[in-house]
């Protein structure tokens, strides 16, 4: 194919992609009230799911520190526009979470027919693994992340004359930001494992950079959190970090199943 006709296929695969999600999101915009209320202000309410199972581990193991504070949220909305674009802004959102799969499987029929049968084979599952972990991401930063940086800064006061009266644009680009932000980040695994099949990447590179990985993995982590409160970057750059210690020891073991392998091909 020549280039031109590379970026016909292109647009083609992009045109479907973007598709789903406008269909998604048109499905988000019937139910957006109760998407909205019920889901995405859900870490918002004080009897969320999230504050009920804490504080259930906190009465098993007598902590009761893992009850978090209670507290009370009223949202406002400063300008005329602010809720009717914010509309647009959820439905979109969600609409890309809902419509990720198909959208990883466009760019995926894109770019397979690059990949020889060795590299095509080593990337076996990719679409299931890769979606999976996108969405234990968003599960992550929705469920575990956003209750406890709501409960944190609805909490926290400089003093008594100051009253915690976020605007939802605010709140929901926070929330956009530790649901979609982390899902996508929570590729590190599967990003490591198709370069170490495919020869790119080794296990014994990855503990060598550790130190630089960290670094990085602290500005991605910076990025994704709007806020600079050490808190905030606390709850993503640990479990971001635990990731690629993970990666670390899923690339060592498909690096000695190679090895394995080669030898096997070498005294045949």
């Amino acid at each position: 194919m020549s280039f031109i006709d590379h970026l016909e296929e292109l647009r083609w695969h992009v045109i479907r992609a973007v598709l789903a999600v406008i269909i998604a999101s048109i499905f988000v915009f019937f139910k957006i009230e109760f998407v909205v209320d019920k889901i995405l202000m859900g870490p918002a309410h004080k009897d969320f799911i999230t504050y009920r199972w804490l504080c259930k581990l906190g009465e098993l193991l007598h902590v009761n520190a893992l009850c978090l504070s209670d507290f009370t949220i009223k949202f406002q909305s400063n300008a005329m526009t602010e809720q009717f674009l914010t509309t647009f802004t959820v439905g979109f959102t969600v609409g890309f979470i809902i419509a990720f799969p198909y959208v990883f499987w466009e760019i995926w029929k894109f770019i397979s027919p690059a990949l020889s049968d060795k590299e095509r084979k080593g990337t076996t599952g990719a679409i299931f693994w890769i979606s999976a972990l996108f969405f234990i991401g968003v599960a992550f930063g929705y469920l575990v992340l956003t209750p406890f940086m709501v409960n944190f800064y609805s909490n926290y006061s400089l003093g008594p004359l100051i009253e915690f009266k976020p605007t939802i644009s605010d709140y929901f680009e926070n929330l956009i930001y530790l649901t979609v932000g982390i899902g996508l980040l929570f590729q590190l695994p599967v990003v490591i494992m198709l370069l170490t099949k495919v020869g790119m990447l080794t296990p014994i590179t990855l503990r060598r950079i550790r130190k630089y990985a960290f670094v990085v993995i602290l500005i991605l982590a910076a990025i994704i959190t709007p806020s600079t409160d050490p808190f905030s970057l606390a709850l993503v750059t640990i479990p971001l970090y635990g990731l690629y210690e993970l990666s670390i020891a899923m690339s060592m073991r498909i690096y000695k199943r190679q090895i394995k392998q080669e030898d096997i091909e070498e005294w045949s």
